[in-house]
């Protein structure tokens, strides 16, 4: 139920009481404050605005002082503006709360000046009935680092992920398929252009897989989730465009299939799995870096050749055992870099590969906008 607004009269109906109230005429206002009768006769009859001159010296005159003046005139401006009925607030409200300007960008949201068509996008997207309700992820939330509750960035990114995974038509995942699998993936590690062959090989053995540029902000790497009990998906983010970050993230989420993680959750959503220190994590993270670990680069090979070499780790030495290992030696690089604690390291080496991933993988971002 709307609240009536009381009625606002002009600044000059006040004006005009007080002068029949004094028994003065416009005329003797006029020679008091040294204006002319005309701007007095405007003043009342509503023609003219009460400036901050003017209501200085309405109140020196009148004894009641400026902000009287102005305030009158501020209201009364005020009430001729037409209401917006809301409609600011309510476009405020989704802008506080959702990434709307990127969302929009993505095209995973139409622009439009209807606040009614906005609001319905975002609670079909978001899957909820109200504006203010929580996302269904949200209690679900499990993360690599120890944070709070995953952000609304971050809750976008999933959604999106989400949806792209229900749009794919695969067989029922079994986890013999795709353990038999991991040699397979395991023999396109030489080459950053091998990575065209994984999205095939994960669909063989039912996982989902899906590539989200990320929100900026959001730091995601990687996500683990189910559809259902049988639709695992692994969805990654290509934060860090990296030959050994790939593999690495990659290996982690399908390590969370493996074992289930997350199906009664719901996911797992790791960010910043670089960052992140061995005791801030929990024993399935733990479990799912040290498998990501052995998969880029078998623990005691890379053990035994850093006690063999240490502390002179030439570029030339490192090459030479990641030919042996047949993997490419950004891999390599990576898990020194990780052991060491030297980001530094031999850089160069840890190629781009998502010009390749992308190119068979079903992904949304880069300029690519997929419709669903």
């Amino acid at each position: 139920m709307n609240t009536p607004v009381a009625e606002v009269f002009p600044p000059g109906e006040f004006l005009r009481e007080e002068l029949e109230a004094r028994g003065w005429s416009q005329t003797e206002l006029a020679e008091i404050i040294g204006r002319p009768v005309r701007l007095i006769n405007e003043l009342i009859a509503g023609k003219k605005a009460i400036t901050p001159e003017t209501a200085i010296q309405l109140g020196d005159s009148l004894g009641t002082g400026p902000e009287v003046w102005m305030n009158l005139e501020s209201q009364y401006q005020l009430s001729k503006v037409r209401p917006t009925d809301g409609l600011i607030a309510r476009r405020a409200k989704l802008y506080e709360r959702f990434p709307v300007r990127e969302m929009i960008r993505r095209g995973w949201i139409e622009s439009s000046k209807s606040i009614e068509v906005l609001e319905q996008q975002f609670l079909t997207f978001f899957g909820i009935e109200a504006l203010e309700q929580e996302v269904p992820f949200c209690h679900a939330a499990k993360k690599t680092a120890p944070y709070d509750g995953p952000s609304m960035l971050q809750l976008a990114w999933l959604c999106r992920a989400r949806r792209l995974a229900s749009e794919q038509v695969l067989g029922a995942y079994t986890e013999a398929a795709l353990r038999q699998a991991l040699p397979r993936l395991s023999a396109l590690l030489s080459a950053p252009e091998e990575t065209r062959h994984v999205a095939r090989v994960l669909a063989e053995c039912g996982v989902r897989f899906v590539i989200v540029e990320p929100i900026p902000g959001a730091k995601i790497d990687g996500a683990c989730f189910w559809l259902t009990s049988a639709q695992p998906v692994v969805a990654l983010s290509l934060r860090l465009d990296r030959i050994d970050n790939f593999w690495f993230v990659l290996r982690h989420e399908l390590e969370h299939v493996l074992q289930r993680h997350g199906h009664e959750r719901g996911y797992i959503l790791d960010q910043d799995i670089e960052g992140s220190a061995g005791d801030q994590i929990d024993e399935e993270e733990a479990l799912a870096n040290r498998a990501a670990a052995a998969f880029c680069v078998s623990t005691d090979e890379i053990s035994n050749f850093m006690l063999r070499v240490s502390p002179f780790f030439k570029e030339e030495r490192v090459l030479l055992f990641a030919q042996r290992l047949n993997v490419h030696p950004g891999i390599v690089v990576g898990q020194l870099q990780r052991r060491l604690g030297r980001y530094d390291l031999f850089r160069k080496h840890q190629v781009k590969v998502r010009q390749f991933i992308t190119s068979s993988a079903l992904t949304d971002g880069w300029g690519v906008i997929h419709t669903v």
